[in-house]
């Protein structure tokens, strides 16, 4: 498939780094060599390197592949995404390159397979910047969590404020594009992971409907929830992504068969009419001006694109956080398992024998917060517990679940905050976790119920930073969410 122009440029002297992926398509192979465009985002990310984005640079690499994109579209065999810069989060397995799910415990882990995602983009002719910083294992909303320190974010720099999260856990992959790092990034979603930081920093996230993308190769946090998704400039950036990287995966069991049509073919039509449901349940929750400023935002922006606002009823949904955090730390304590020193990562050197070679190389290996989540994870699983906690909470599950298919009868779309809060400051919930967990109460129900959502840039909170509004479709309505976010964000 060869490079083919999307739209034409009004500022022909802009640099790579400051337009989108659409626009770069379009025109960065053919203004600069895609090798001279790596430069400029070499010499930004080594400018930048305060902000502590990335954990592995790969700019060796992207150079090398830079050269082989500049010989393709020389030759007229460009691809679907040729020389793309992109940044992709730590916990994606690249072959040849650490991956370390930003834990001590995966150092000098370097993978000898690639992920089903990333040998997509990479097949696509996308190029490699680097390894984004996150959460430890996903587990954290503001990237504090990191053995690798934390990311700043970039929109809080740029108003003056030097202590501002970047969101998480993909808070590297957030901060990525909107420094203008990386023109897009691959992240990952179990709870709100590309959401909330996408949120927080101003940018597009999207994370399709659970099996869309395949998770093989993908460190695993909480299975039945992860799922990949993209961090983006604009509705379309994630649409051309999204062509590329949502594939039937024979080697995740949990791959969809689907035909999606088409997400960035689908931008193209104009729905009118379509219902957009707010939950009662969620709507009441106005705890400041700035969130009842996102609440107006969606809905006088979902008017202006032809829509119409619906009040619908999900009562169960303010059980989502608690039946969430049980499931996901079930799963994690189950998944981390693997980590015991023995066949890679980290490996403790004061061992005397085998037991305590697994508790030393586990208890040096991991952060506080990981610890934590596995041991609460371990005992909703222990017996005389499991009953009260962890099937309890895959039947509030269920009933969500049904709960969004009654309300898909009634409406098109569900829409409600990305988060209840703009980001806030590096060490604010370090005294009260509970309140950190509170800071996913929007996104989590998403991922329980399996369903595609995105974020969207629509409002700035009293102090200018940003805060971002979610639509949410049908499972399998992917491509419905991309067209009437794309509406939403031009109305």
């Amino acid at each position: 498939m060869s490079l083919k122009p999307r739209l034409s440029v009004a500022q022909p002297d802009l640099s790579p780094r400051d337009v989108d992926v659409a626009e770069w398509l379009s025109w960065g192979p053919r203004r600069l060599s895609v090798t001279e465009s790596i430069a400029e985002f070499a010499g930004a990310i080594d400018e930048s390197r305060g902000l502590n984005v990335y954990i592995t640079e790969t700019l060796e690499r992207a150079m090398a592949q830079a050269e082989r994109s500049d010989e393709r579209i020389k030759s007229g065999r460009g691809r679907p995404l040729e020389g793309l810069p992109l940044a992709v989060k730590d916990n994606y397995c690249t072959i040849g390159i650490p991956t370390t799910a930003g834990s001590r415990i995966l150092g000098g882990f370097v993978p000898p397979y690639e992920s089903h995602i990333t040998q997509r983009l990479f097949d696509a002719g996308a190029v490699v910047l680097g390894k984004t910083n996150m959460d430890e294992f996903g587990m954290g909303s503001s990237t504090e969590n990191s053995a690798y320190g934390p990311t700043l974010n970039p929109r809080g720099l740029a108003l003056g404020f030097k202590d501002y999260v970047p969101g998480g856990s993909s808070g590297g992959s957030a901060a990525a594009v909107a420094a203008n790092l990386a023109l897009a990034s691959v992240a990952t979603d179990t709870g709100g992971s590309i959401r909330q930081p996408a949120s927080f920093c101003g940018v597009v996230g999207f994370k399709p409907t659970y099996g869309a993308c395949s998770r093989w190769g993908i460190i695993a946090y909480a299975s039945s929830l992860d799922q990949a998704g993209v961090l983006t400039k604009t509705v379309l950036d994630a649409a051309i992504l999204m062509d590329v990287m949502v594939c039937e995966d024979p080697n995740d069991s949990t791959s969809i068969r689907h035909d999606f049509g088409g997400f960035e073919k689908s931008l193209s039509k104009n729905i009118r009419g379509f219902k957009v449901g707010i939950p009662r349940q969620l709507r009441g929750m106005t705890i400041s001006s700035d969130l009842e400023g996102v609440w107006k935002e969606l809905e006088n922006r979902t008017k202006k694109a032809g829509g119409e606002i619906v009040l619908v009823d999900l009562p169960t949904i303010s059980y989502a956080l608690p039946a969430y955090y049980i499931v996901a730390l079930a799963e994690a304590s189950s998944n981390l398992a693997r980590y015991d020193g023995v066949r890679y990562g980290h490996r403790t050197k004061s061992a005397v024998d085998i037991v305590e070679l697994y508790e030393k190389s586990r208890a040096e290996g991991f952060g506080e917060e990981t610890k934590k989540r596995i041991l609460m994870g371990t005992y909703c699983l222990s017996s005389g517990y499991y009953d009260q906690y962890y099937a309890r909470a895959q039947k509030v599950r269920k009933k969500l679940y049904m709960e969004f298919m009654a309300a898909f009868e009634e409406v098109d779309f569900l829409s409600w905050p990305t988060a209840p809060t703009p980001a806030f400051k590096f060490g604010s919930h370090e005294n009260d976790p509970v309140s950190m967990y509170l800071e996913d109460v929007f996104t989590v129900p998403v991922n329980l119920a399996g369903l595609p959502a995105i974020s969207l840039p629509i409002f700035l909170a009293s102090n200018r930073m940003p805060m971002g509004g979610q639509l949410i479709g049908r499972p399998l309505g992917d491509a419905d969410v991309l067209a009437v976010a794309n509406q939403i964000m031009a109305a």
